[in-house]
C-alpha cells in the first residue's frame, strides 16, 4: 500500500500536508530548533461529543504528519476542568436536579454522577474521551487546568494580567456593544423566531469551549478585573473583586452566593482563574502554541479567538496560533450537536458501531471548513461500502492521491498501524446476519462460512472487530420494529393465492439453490429468476419492465420469509435462513 509521501502529488489535494508545511515553517520562524507545538482544548462539562472530536482530530492529523517527517511535535490537550459548572445537562444517567446546587464550582469540585467510579464530574467525563483517543491512536500530552492553576503554574501570568487589566479592558471594550438596552430589547423582540433558534443553536454549539462564558470580568463597579476567585467558603465563582493593589498583590472579594468575604495575596493565592477571553491567549503565549483550530462560533467579531489574538499580542507579548475555523459535525437524522444536551453521541458511542480507522477517515477526508455527518442510522452501511471500495482502489493502484492520503492517515499513525479486521466482510452483510441470528455464534459462523465456499470463514475472530461493531449497531441503533424475524411456518394463505407465474418463480429459485449456494451465486439467482421468466438469459441487462418484475419477485420472497415487504439483502437473508428452512417456507 502506498505511504502518505508516495500518494501525495500536491498539497492542494491534501489539506493535512498543506497545514503541516505551514506549521513547520511558522514554528521555525517563531521558535527555531524547538519542538512544534499544536493544541486542543476540551471541557469535560458533560459528554464530550463527536463535534468536540474535530477539535482534537484536526491538530492530531497535522501533528502526525509532522512526526512522519521526522520532526518532534507536542500535541497539547488542555482539559478545561477548572472551568465553572454552568448548568445541569439533560439526560445524563445518575444526575438529577440536585446537581444545580453545584453551579458555579470548578468542574473538579462537582460530584460525579451517581454510581460513577470517578472522583468528580470532570474525571467522569474525561475517562470516556481518553479511552476513545487511545483507541483512535491519538498521541497527546494532557494538561489539567485545575492542576495548573492550583499549583500556581500561571501565577506570573495572572499577576501580569492583573497589572495590565486596563489594557485588557481596552481591547475588550472595542467589541462591547454600545446599544441602548431598550433599543436592543426591541430589536430582539422583532427578530424572527427562526433566527432566534439559530442564535440559540450557535450559543449551545459554543459550549464546552468557554465561548459561552459571558463573564469577561467587566460589569464590576470597582473596576475591571480579569481574574475570578473561587469562593473560600462555597467554592463558587459568584464572587466580585472589590479591590486590588498592584504593589502588594492584595485582593479583596465578596461572594454573592454565600456572603463570604476574604482578603488574599494573589502572589500566593491559587484558588481562581483568569476569565476565558484572557485565559486562552495567556496559554497560547505560555505554551508557545503554533497551531490550534477553533470552531466557526469563534469567527465572529468579539469572539474569544478574535479578541484573544489582540490580547496575546498586546498584553502577553505572544503570537496567535495559526489554524482553521472548523465546521460543525452532525449525526444522520439529528440536529447540530451540543454538549449541553444529554444523549448526544460521543466518540465512545461511535467506536461501538464502527472501527477506529473508519472514524479517523471521516475527519481526515474532509477539509476542516467542510461540515459532514456521522451515520448512526442505515447510512452507516453505505459508508462502509464506500470505505471498502476505497480499500480496493488502494490495493489495485487506482486510488486518487488525496483519497490515498486520507486512507493512509486513517489506518496508521507515525507510531504504526491501527488494529484492523483480518477478513473485512461487508458491514451490511454482517449486520443482516447479526439481525437474523440475534447474535447466536454457531449460526453466525455457519452463515458467514457459506458466503464464499471456496474460501470459507473458519472462525468468527477473522471477522472481528467489524462483526462486533455490526452487532452493536443492530442491537443499539435499529428499532425493535425494524428488526428481522423469520417466519416459523409457511404462509399457506399467500402460497395458495399465487398465480402460475408466482409459483414458477419460486420453483426456479428452489431448483437453483444447491448450485448457487454462496453470496455471489444467490445474488445471480434471485436477480436471474425474473429474467428467465421473461424469456431472457440470466445475464441480460435490466430494462424498466424487468426491474419492476424483480421488485415484485423480491416482495414475494420477503413476505414468505419475514412477513414484510422489505428486509436484509435477499442473498444474505437466504443464507441466514438456511436452505432447508427456505425450501419449507417457500412451499417446497
Amino acid at each position: 500500500m502506498p505511504t502518505v509521501a508516495e500518494s501525495q502529488t500536491s498539497t492542494e489535494t491534501d489539506w493535512v500536508s498543506r497545514f503541516a508545511d505551514d506549521v513547520i515553517a511558522e514554528s521555525e520562524r517563531r521558535a527555531p530548533g524547538k519542538p512544534v507545538v499544536v493544541a486542543s482544548g476540551l471541557s469535560p462539562s458533560g459528554p464530550i461529543h463527536l463535534g468536540n472530536l474535530r477539535e482534537v482530530m484536526t491538530p492530531h492529523l497535522v501533528a502526525d504528519e509532522i512526526r512522519r517527517r521526522g520532526l518532534t511535535v507536542r500535541h497539547l490537550i488542555s482539559w478545561d476542568d477548572y472551568d465553572r459548572y454552568r448548568k445541569v445537562p439533560n439526560g445524563v444517567p445518575g444526575v438529577d436536579a440536585s446537581w444545580a446546587e453545584h453551579i458555579g464550582k470548578p468542574l473538579t469540585s462537582v460530584p460525579a454522577p451517581a454510581g460513577s467510579a470517578y472522583a468528580n464530574w470532570a474525571e467522569h467525563f474525561k475517562a470516556a474521551m481518553t479511552a476513545a483517543l487511545d483507541e483512535l491512536g491519538v498521541e497527546y500530552d494532557g494538561i489539567s487546568q485545575t492542576e495548573q492553576y492550583t499549583a500556581g503554574t500561571y501565577r506570573e501570568q495572572v499577576l501580569h494580567a492583573m497589572k495590565h487589566r486596563a489594557d485588557i479592558d481596552a481591547v475588550l471594550d472595542r467589541y462591547r456593544t454600545k446599544k441602548d438596552p431598550a433599543a436592543a430589547a426591541a430589536s430582539q423582540k422583532k427578530k424572527p423566531q427562526q433566527q432566534k433558534k439559530v442564535d440559540e443553536a450557535e450559543l449551545e454549539a459554543a459550549e464546552g469551549s468557554g465561548a459561552a462564558d459571558e463573564d469577561d470580568g467587566s460589569g464590576n463597579s470597582a473596576g475591571y478585573f480579569p481574574y475570578k476567585p473561587y469562593c473560600g467558603n462555597c467554592e463558587k465563582d459568584l464572587t466580585v473583586v472589590t479591590s486590588y493593589d498592584d504593589d502588594t498583590t492584595e485582593l479583596n472579594y465578596t461572594c454573592s452566593a454565600c456572603g463570604f468575604a476574604e482578603t488574599v495575596r494573589l502572589n500566593e493565592f491559587n484558588r481562581g482563574k483568569l476569565v476565558w477571553k484572557v485565559d486562552w491567549p495567556m496559554r497560547w503565549a505560555y505554551e508557545g502554541v503554533i497551531f490550534e483550530p477553533s470552531g466557526v462560533d469563534h469567527s465572529s467579531p468579539g469572539s474569544s479567538f478574535v479578541v484573544g489574538g489582540q490580547i496575546v499580542r498586546e498584553v502577553f507579548d505572544g503570537v496567535q496560533p495559526i489554524g482553521p475555523m472548523y465546521a460543525f459535525v452532525g449525526i444522520s437524522g439529528m440536529a447540530k450537536m451540543s454538549s449541553s444536551k444529554g444523549g448526544v453521541p460521543t466518540p465512545a458511542d461511535a467506536l461501538k458501531i464502527m472501527e477506529a480507522p473508519l472514524l479517523r477517515w471521516l475527519y481526515a477526508r474532509r477539509k476542516p471548513n467542510q461540515s459532514f455527518k456521522i451515520a448512526f442510522d442505515q447510512e452507516i452501511q453505505r459508508l462502509y461500502d464506500e470505505w471498502d471500495s476505497l480499500v480496493r482502489k488502494v490495493e489495485d493502484g487506482t486510488v486518487l492521491p488525496a483519497d490515498a492520503a486520507a486512507y493512509a492517515r486513517a489506518v496508521r499513525t507515525a507510531a504504526g498501524e491501527l488494529p484492523s479486521t483480518p477478513r473485512p466482510l461487508p458491514y451490511r452483510t454482517l449486520a443482516s446476519v447479526a439481525d437474523i441470528t440475534a447474535g447466536a455464534e454457531d449460526q453466525t459462523l455457519r452463515i458467514l462460512g457459506e458466503l464464499d465456499p471456496e474460501n470459507p470463514l473458519t472462525s468468527l475472530d477473522e471477522a472481528r472487530p467489524r462483526l462486533d461493531r455490526a452487532e452493536n449497531w443492530i442491537t443499539t441503533q435499529v428499532p425493535a420494529e425494524a428488526r428481522t424475524i423469520v417466519r416459523d411456518e409457511p404462509d399457506k394463505e399467500l402460497l395458495g393465492s399465487l398465480d402460475d407465474q408466482g409459483r414458477e418463480s419460486l420453483r426456479l429459485l428452489l431448483e437453483g439453490l444447491d448450485t448457487h449456494w454462496s453470496l455471489d451465486g444467490l445474488t445471480t439467482l434471485v436477480y436471474g429468476v425474473p429474467k428467465v421468466l421473461a424469456g431472457l438469459e440470466p445475464d441480460a441487462k435490466p430494462t424498466p419492465e424487468l426491474k419492476a418484475a424483480q421488485r415484485s419477485f423480491f416482495v414475494l420472497l420477503y413476505r414468505l420469509l419475514v412477513s414484510r415487504d422489505t428486509g436484509p439483502r435477499l442473498p444474505t437473508l437466504l443464507l441466514a435462513v438456511g436452505a432447508e428452512r427456505v425450501r419449507r417456507l417457500l412451499g417446497a
